[in-house]
């Protein structure tokens, strides 16, 4: 059998490993014997198997709820992450905070604990952590932390739902042409030839159309696969996240929206990391990492060198077309009062709401527009076989 252990060695380093033994006492005796101090052991969790579950944003908020509520009402913190522990379905995220648990009971820090595990707890997370650290506030920032993370999950609900529609409405015009193309049009095809009749322009290319898709579909299905690999292959070059970001920024309908998105998301983590007590030179360098776009967050990464050099940010931003007037103006009223955190929470809040109209303004202008293309798409298809149906009807 094999068990996970945790040990710490004679001038207090801490250690992870995993020790093959009969029993877990057996596993125990060979650390002690190797000089060991055996913090935890446990046996080994094969359950999750090839493909463990992975801990969602949704896991994530209920977790740092909990145990805000827990700090602040005075429970330890080793205690806390005990009990939601045993109240935990997620046997991924159940390892991750067993792990932690041992580490902070190992006299490590929580945030030094959090940062052992990127893929769940980002830099945002724990640099708030850290700074409650420093202030001795941490459930407050728990609490904090969570309706941050709550505010993040529903405005990415909140954009996906308004692109779902666009999506599921292109999926299905794609699928009814090639339906019509692959299998009705070829039905009337050996009727239109017999007759030997011209047939209209439009006929004769929907007609081709069809033969050069049936002919040679598999050369169709080879070069659906190569744009869908070299758009995700793209997309992690710089080239391709440059052009993929400036499509979502310039766009027309969809790009006030994410203009919108990216520059609410940049001022919420700025706002929230100020008010917690972050240095500024760390919450604008977080603030341009969860931009998610590469020209807000090459913008930020242009105001941490600036504001290293002495300038304020208003001063920095005013002329920038990526950020609007009006909310420079916020911004310098926000250094002018010694109030920036405060004010940037405010802001934050104003476009959140500004988002969710815009998002309101997208959805109702996608709708006509993808509903219209794909009655051009039918309507043509439709024509070209009613067209030869029409001159056929009208000879003696």
């Amino acid at each position: 059998m094999n068990f996970q252990y945790r040990v710490r060695d004679p001038i207090g380093g801490i250690h992870d490993g995993e020790v093959e033994a009969a029993s877990a006492e057996e596993a125990a005796q060979q650390l002690r014997r190797d000089g060991f101090h055996v913090i935890d052991i446990d046996e080994s969790e094969d359950g999750e198997g090839l493909f463990p579950k992975r801990v969602s944003k949704t896991d994530l908020i209920y977790v740092t709820s909990q145990l805000a509520i827990m700090v602040e009402t005075g429970i330890t913190l080793s205690t806390a992450l005990d009990g939601i522990m045993e109240q935990e379905a997620n046997p991924t995220l159940c390892r991750i905070l067993k792990d932690i648990k041992g580490s902070v009971e190992g006299g490590q820090d929580f945030s030094t604990a959090l940062a052992r595990y990127p893929e769940c707890f980002d830099k945002t997370y724990i640099s708030l952590v850290k700074a409650s650290e420093a202030t001795g506030s941490l459930g407050p920032m728990l609490d904090r932390i969570a309706n941050y993370l709550r505010k993040e999950v529903e405005t990415r609900g909140n954009i996906r739902a308004a692109m779902a529609y666009p999506t599921v409405m292109m999926a299905l015009a794609l699928g009814v042409t090639i339906f019509l193309l692959t299998y009705i049009l070829p039905k009337f095809t050996p009727l239109f030839k017999s007759k030997g009749t011209q047939l209209p322009r439009p006929t004769l290319i929907m007609m081709s159309l069809s033969d050069a898709m049936l002919g040679y579909w598999y050369l169709w299905l080879l070069g659906a696969a190569a744009v869908v690999a070299g758009f995700l292959y793209g997309r992690r070059t710089e080239l391709g996240r440059k052009s993929l970001d400036w499509i979502k920024i310039n766009a027309p309908i969809i790009g006030p929206m994410f203009r919108k998105v990216t520059i609410s998301r940049g001022i919420r983590t700025l706002g929230t990391m100020l008010a917690s007590g972050v240095p500024i030179m760390e919450a604008i360098r977080l603030a341009g990492a969860v931009s998610s776009n590469y020209y807000y967050e090459r913008l930020w990464n242009h105001v941490l060198e600036e504001v290293t050099s002495g300038k304020r940010i208003c001063e920095i931003l005013q002329d920038n077309p990526l950020f609007p007037r009006v909310l420079v103006q916020m911004i310098a009223a926000g250094e002018e009062t010694g109030q920036l955190d405060s004010v940037l929470e405010k802001v934050s809040v104003y476009y959140d709401s500004e988002v969710e109209t815009s998002l309101k303004a997208t959805t109702s202008l996608i709708e006509p527009i993808m509903i219209s293309i794909m009655g051009v798409v039918v309507g043509t298809i439709g024509l070209a076989l009613m067209l030869p149906i029409f001159s056929l009807s009208k000879q003696p």
